[in-house]
């Protein structure tokens, strides 16, 4: 019964230190003093095949990514970090076969041109491509509740990619 006291101790101790000396972080975002502020300019799409309306999904889900995940303050214009870019693909393709040759399942996947200004320091500044799929069953109508679903399990992906690559520096 004391061995398990001492250890419950130990282990409470451990962890309020580690949390006190800062040098553990479960979010280890790296942001220079000198940047206060983001903007997240409207990704339009050039992809020949879209759903209505999800580039202003995938504008909000960047924004409150950041917004929850970062002290940056969201601007609308002269940000200090900028996000611009555009939805460059949504294709909708078989990837399983039934025996009798018909699509069990479909992928969605969807491509996402980035470009990410930073206006404190132009070398951080890149361009660069995203994309991430959502599987599904072939006899699942992809609109409504299944949409959304299958939107939020790759916007999820890809603002998560984009922020460790701007902020986490991973």
């Amino acid at each position: 019964m004391t061995f398990k006291i001492i250890r419950i101790s130990i282990a409470l101790l451990l962890a309020i230190s580690l949390q006190s000396c800062g040098f553990y972080r479960l979010n280890a975002v790296s942001i220079p003093d000198n940047i206060k502020t983001f903007q997240v300019d409207y990704f339009g799409y050039t992809a020949v095949q879209t759903e209505v309306g999800i580039e202003r999904t995938f504008t909000l889900a960047l924004q409150d990514l950041i917004q929850d995940q970062s002290s940056l303050t969201l601007v609308t214009s002269n940000g200090d970090y900028i996000y611009q870019g555009e939805i460059t693909r949504y294709y909708i393709s078989p990837i399983t076969a039934t025996a009798n040759n018909r699509a069990s399942q479909n992928r969605l996947t969807i491509d996402i041109n980035v470009r990410f200004i930073n206006t404190k320091n132009d070398e951080e500044s890149f361009e660069k491509p995203y994309s991430f799929y959502y599987d599904y069953d072939a006899n699942t109508i992809l609109q409504n509740a299944a949409l959304d679903t299958a939107l939020e399990v790759i916007f999820t992906q890809i603002t998560q990619d984009i922020f460790n690559d701007t902020l986490a520096k991973w």
